[in-house]
């Protein structure tokens, strides 16, 4: 089912790894779609943006080479719907255009500009060309225009803690206050509101179900347990090495390969998929500030505070991996890596797929696949056995994501002929 190989690393350099490490695409690439998506994640890597400016951007990015590409093409609804048709003009020169022009508005660079002029000169300097490059012109202008005050920008981006009282988040080490506070109110690219997907509360501290989940992270998630299994270690450090964007986008242009996905195809997955992460993420958001759920850290150590006598508490208990500075509950990796998963099993099906996942951070440790559910359990491992997220935090995110990874696909970028 999957192979890892592991190779030890120091816990806490990890959240450094997530927004440093440089992302590779394990399959040859198939076209200029998939080219410059592997460049825009890596650009974003590079100037060390989170996973949340990872996911926004990203969507940005393929929806601006979808709408070029589709321009042309035809074969589905835009989702800008104003550019102008250029029925004879190369595809290929409107998504190189689209995605350079994208990437260069934000993160300008003369190693970009060689990575277009490169890409460029591949296609025969012709109308077609000229024509093309006017198509992504004219979408990635469009698109930049369109975000340009969606609230990615604007505070308050962070937020205090509350009262130290059972349940409530609380700061972690080498926090200084709650992160991407504002993220709740980033405009959404596939879903009307955020707020349409505010799902139920977490469970109650004394419940079997919190009971449960208190147990299973204390037990696997400390940084030297003997209970937590090695292939369990190496998924936990990969995915937090990896954020959802990085890893999703890998798992696309491979089975958009496998597939043999046409330019247009591989364009309009690619922006549904990023649409859906980014969707997702800001739809985590607004829950996890919505609910300030405390984090396994903070309810380890206070565990004889909760009311719960089966609920020990460990005052010395340090996660495997480091605790991100933000509420717990829900998951943005079960959020984001599960409306990917749900937009992919839906353009290609859930199973029968051959995805190798690998990072150059972790260079030695390799994740095969052959599903999407595969890949999103792992995830949900890897949070807990990371020691970082209550189980409950993964299903909460998972059922999130998979109700805005499925909202995205039915409701944009449609075949021009009704898809069912």
């Amino acid at each position: 089912m999957k192979t890892i190989c592991w190779k030890p690393a120091t816990v806490g350099l990890l959240i450094a790894l997530m927004v440093s490490v440089l992302f590779e695409a394990t399959a040859a690439k198939a076209d200029v779609v998939s080219d410059w998506n592997t460049i825009a994640v890596n650009t974003f890597v590079a100037n060390k943006q989170n996973p949340f400016a990872q996911g926004r951007y990203l969507a940005i990015v393929q929806l601006a080479v979808f709408e070029a590409v589709n321009s042309i093409t035809g074969e589905y609804k835009p989702y800008l719907g104003i550019l102008t048709r250029r029925h004879w003009a190369s595809p290929e020169a409107a998504a190189i255009e689209a995605a350079y022009q994208v990437l260069n508005a934000y993160f300008p660079s003369a190693s970009l500009l060689n990575a277009r002029n490169n890409s460029l000169a591949q296609i025969p300097d012709d109308q077609a060309k000229i024509d093309g490059i006017a198509a992504g012109d004219d979408a990635a202008a469009a698109m930049v225009a369109l975000r340009a005050h969606d609230g990615a920008t604007i505070g308050p981006f962070t937020k205090a803690p509350g009262p130290a009282v059972p349940g409530e988040w609380q700061l972690t080490k080498n926090c200084t206050a709650g992160i991407a506070f504002n993220w709740q109110f980033v405009t959404p690219f596939g879903i009307p509101s955020a707020r349409d997907y505010l799902i139920a509360s977490p469970p109650a501290l004394t419940s079997e179900a919190y009971t449960k989940a208190y147990n299973e992270v204390m037990t696997v998630g400390e940084m030297d347990s003997t209970a937590r299994p090695q292939d369990r270690s190496d998924v936990a450090l990969f995915f937090a090495a990896a954020s959802p964007t990085q890893a999703f986008n890998q798992a696309a242009q491979q089975v958009a390969q496998e597939e043999g996905s046409s330019l247009t195809e591989n364009a309009r997955a690619l922006a549904l998929m990023n649409m859906a992460i980014n969707d997702s993420l800001v739809a985590s958001f607004l829950n996890k500030y919505h609910y300030n759920f405390w984090r396994p850290e903070t309810a380890i150590h206070a565990g004889d505070t909760d009311s719960n006598p089966k609920t020990d508490a460990d005052p010395d208990w340090v996660p495997f991996i480091t605790t991100p500075c933000f509420p717990s509950y829900p998951s943005n990796h079960g959020s984001a890596g599960n409306a990917a998963a749900e937009v992919l099993r839906r353009l290609y099906s859930e199973a029968g797929h051959s995805i190798t996942l690998t990072n150059p951070t972790v260079p030695t440790i390799v994740l095969q696949y052959t599903s999407f559910r595969q890949i999103t359990d792992d995830i949900s491992d890897a949070r807990v056995y990371g020691g970082i997220h209550f189980r409950t935090d993964q299903e909460a995110g998972a059922d999130l994501g998979r109700a805005v990874g499925a909202a995205v696909y039915k409701n944009n970028l449609r075949r021009v002929h009704h898809e069912k």
